[in-house]
């Protein structure tokens, strides 16, 4: 998976840093504070729309500070925040959708790219279908495990893999177009 760092995506880490803590001690102020920007970021490139992943972060931190009794003590609260950002996004969308007409969609970086790869690699992300990019940010940008990813995303562990496998060569092959 090293064809898509994290640095390439303009986030130095993922949610978890790389590290295992045990968060079941944390006050939720400690935890808000070493994860809401990741989260948010994540939350930015699954969704393609840094306005809407800042609404979804504050919305899911929001619920996991009511719930943070429970939430912390889940393998990944983290985790748990971004399935929440994200299912409030979906749900968002779809209200939007039904309620005005389509309109345009214009997407910008959520983050300025440090250098061209780094552009073309965000690019290249942004037109993956959701369901890719959603994969590949979990499994890259939030450093989860298959099974991790299989569990936040409410998908087979094989579904994870297909997505994966197939988001990566999409974006192998968009960004050796752009050599």
């Amino acid at each position: 998976m090293g064809d898509l760092p994290s640095v390439a995506l303009g986030v130095p880490g993922g949610v978890t840093g790389g590290c295992v803590e045990d968060l079941s001690a944390l006050p939720f102020d400690r935890f808000y504070a070493g994860h809401v920007d990741r989260v948010h970021r994540a939350l930015a490139l699954a969704l393609g729309d840094p306005g809407l992943a800042r609404e979804a972060t504050d919305e899911a931190m929001a619920r996991a500070y009511a719930r943070w009794d429970r939430i912390s003590r889940l393998d990944n609260p983290a985790g748990w925040v971004f399935r929440v950002g994200l299912n409030w996004a979906t749900s968002w969308w779809r209200k939007v959708r039904r309620e005005r007409p389509a309109m345009p969609e214009e997407r910008h970086p959520a983050v300025a790219a440090p250098d061209p790869a780094a552009l073309a690699a965000r690019t290249a992300l942004d037109r993956l279908p959701t369901t890719q990019r959603t994969v590949i940010v979990c499994r890259i940008l939030l450093e989860l495990s298959t099974a991790e990813t299989a569990a936040v995303l409410d998908l087979s562990e094989g579904t994870v893999k297909s997505r994966l496998s197939r988001g990566l060569a999409e974006l192998r092959a968009a960004l050796a177009e752009k050599e």
